[in-house]
């Protein structure tokens, strides 16, 4: 790691499109509530717009009416039980993503997750896949606010002991950009997740933050002079 005194120490990832492909378990656990109460199915390409701010959002955004649906609660906990059974089922990191946690937790970097995936998941796909090398992992939960809101990342650095200035956030979407500026701290955008890196210029990535692969996040801390 880097010995400058405003160096780099800490990563805060998000989960969903960055370390982990979660789109086919998501699609399959939202198409299972649709079945439920009859209404339309959808395909894993709308899934992946709808996702982004948690399961409230992801079905508001799936179902007629979203939250004026009258069964949106029942609706909403039909999804939650059974992806809480199947988020492992399809679910796995991306190529490379395992490599990349190994090489910056042996470069001496502490990791975090944060996600507006329920916490409940959130540990769960922790537990089998990042232990290792990943200190903390923060999923929604009642009293603190979803991303954008930078209430996970702060819990995220208090619990690492670490500073906010000497951290940076790799996610994948707009929610993510937008996190990262109210912590506020840098975001490098990832571009083989949930968003085009089209999508990604429109919420205001540069292309100076962006990482094609998993293997260029350590080449990238390992040269702050990239970082305005």
């Amino acid at each position: 790691m880097a010995d400058k005194k405003n160096a780099t120490d800490t990563i805060i990832f998000d989960l969903d499109g960055t370390l982990l492909n979660t789109l086919e378990d998501l699609t399959d656990s939202v198409n299972h509530a649709m079945r439920q109460f009859r209404l339309p199915e959808h395909t894993i390409g709308e899934i992946r717009t709808f996702v982004g701010n948690g399961a409230a959002k992801l079905i508001e955004r799936a179902i007629p009416q979203g939250k004026e649906n009258p069964s949106y609660n029942e609706i909403l906990c039909a999804f939650r039980q059974h992806y809480q059974e199947h988020c492992e089922d399809k679910t796995g990191p991306y190529e490379g993503v395992m490599e990349m946690l190994a090489g910056l937790h042996e470069a001496g970097y502490r990791m975090a997750i944060v996600s507006n995936k329920p916490d409940g998941a959130v540990k769960q796909l922790y537990r089998k896949y990042f232990t290792e090398w990943v200190q903390a992992a923060i999923g929604e939960h009642s009293g603190v606010k979803k991303k954008p809101a930078p209430d996970m990342v702060c819990q995220a650095l208090a619990e690492l002991e670490a500073d906010a200035a000497h951290a940076v956030y790799v996610g994948d979407s707009e929610v993510d950009l937008q996190t990262a500026a109210n912590v506020p701290m840098l975001c490098i955008s990832v571009t083989w997740g949930f968003r085009t890196k089209e999508e990604l210029y429109a919420a205001g990535a540069k292309e100076i933050h962006m990482i094609r692969t998993p293997q260029d996040l350590l080449s990238y801390l390992r040269h702050p002079e990239r970082a305005e």
